[in-house]
């Protein structure tokens, strides 16, 4: 078992720490998943950083997500972690991806944007409708910043309508849940395993 890949989740729940979040949960478990390919993993929860607005890298000011933006670089795989909130991801994950922009315009040696031959899965929760949707704006923002996104990469959780309940709540995860998270995160390992022997063509 290759042990030498590892993983960073971002989570973009609203909720500071150290208050429960349900996306927490869903990470938690793609992390343990990743574990037993033999991936290494950290999580960080967005919200206790002070990540200014903006598409530079760094906005200076205090700005923390320099930190966040090397603990990017340095993983192999990402795991974007996002509530739903009013039919969309938190704003939080929102602002992610507009900071991440910054890194289209940094290359390697070879020319290629930074962000290539790093592989990406997307998880979303919520007690209403929007996963679909969000995994769908997810991936392509994460893809047009050199990300790549495995086979079936996206796994989510929401309630019925109007009848709220939180993914943290529930007190064993559902079937389709769990099968997922298990494909998703078993193809993102093999994914970037392939990608480390074999990075994409430079210019």
């Amino acid at each position: 078992m290759d042990t030498d890949l590892h993983a960073l989740v971002l989570n973009c729940t609203l909720k500071p720490s150290p208050g429960e979040s349900s996306t927490d949960v869903i990470t938690d478990q793609l992390l343990a998943e990743l574990d037993s390919h033999g991936v290494t993993g950290e999580t960080i929860r967005v919200v206790d950083y002070d990540v200014k607005p903006g598409v530079e890298a760094d906005m200076g000011n205090g700005d923390q997500f320099p930190e966040i933006l090397e603990r990017i670089k340095a993983a192999d795989i990402l795991v974007f972690g996002t509530p739903t909130w009013v039919g969309h991801m938190s704003s939080v994950a929102q602002r992610v991806l507009e900071r991440l922009d910054s890194a289209l315009s940094e290359t390697d040696d070879q020319g290629r944007p930074v962000m290539f031959g790093k592989v990406a899965i997307v998880a979303v929760v919520g007690n209403e409708d929007g996963a679909h949707k969000i995994i769908a704006d997810t991936f392509q923002g994460l893809n047009d910043i050199g990300f790549t996104i495995p086979a079936q990469g996206g796994t989510y959780w929401n309630h019925e309508a109007m009848n709220p309940k939180d993914y943290k709540d529930l007190t064993e995860t559902p079937a389709a849940v769990a099968a997922t998270n298990k494909t998703a995160t078993t193809n993102a390992v093999h994914l970037a395993r392939q990608l480390s022997q074999a990075q994409y063509p430079g210019n």
